[in-house]
């Protein structure tokens, strides 16, 4: 990746919906140049993707939590990842050094839906405990990239 590719993809982090002839009028090439070097970052693997940004309130998922998840002794990622996997709510984990084993992002209806889905996370698979902080408001938002 040169110069010119990392303000193609920063403007493409900004609004992945901007035409190629503005790009191309930002970084001083024709909207085919950029088209092909955005191709290039595709094929590569930098560039893996584009989506849509969402208001999940509006979307009646008014309710976010960081789960934290300790396992049973013994437990290999996989099947975390496979338990975890089976509830949509879960839409982002990873696993951490510290206390918890790892972290949950989820998204839910409310508190009750969110009590439901730890209580079957919990039922579910390898997972013995949980500690939860619900998010109150959002402090820095930055695009995704």
């Amino acid at each position: 990746m040169d110069a010119i590719d990392t303000q193609i993809v920063a403007l493409l982090v900004e609004d992945a919906r901007r035409p190629y002839g503005d790009i191309g009028k930002r970084v001083a090439l024709s909207a085919p140049a950029v088209k092909r070097r955005v191709d290039r970052l595709r094929t590569s693997g930098a560039l893996k993707g584009f989506t849509a940004v969402l208001d999940h309130a509006a979307l009646g998922a008014s309710t976010e939590a960081l789960v934290e998840l300790f396992f049973a002794p013994g437990t290999l990622l996989d099947e975390v990842a496979r338990t975890l996997d089976r509830h949509p709510e879960v839409v982002e984990a990873w696993s951490v050094t510290g206390e918890p084993d790892a972290v949950a992002r989820v998204r839910t209806h409310d508190n009750a839906d969110l009590e439901r889905v730890i209580m079957e996370i919990q039922k579910d698979g390898p997972v013995e405990r949980t500690r939860s902080q619900v998010v109150l408001s959002q402090l820095v938002a930055r695009p995704r990239g």
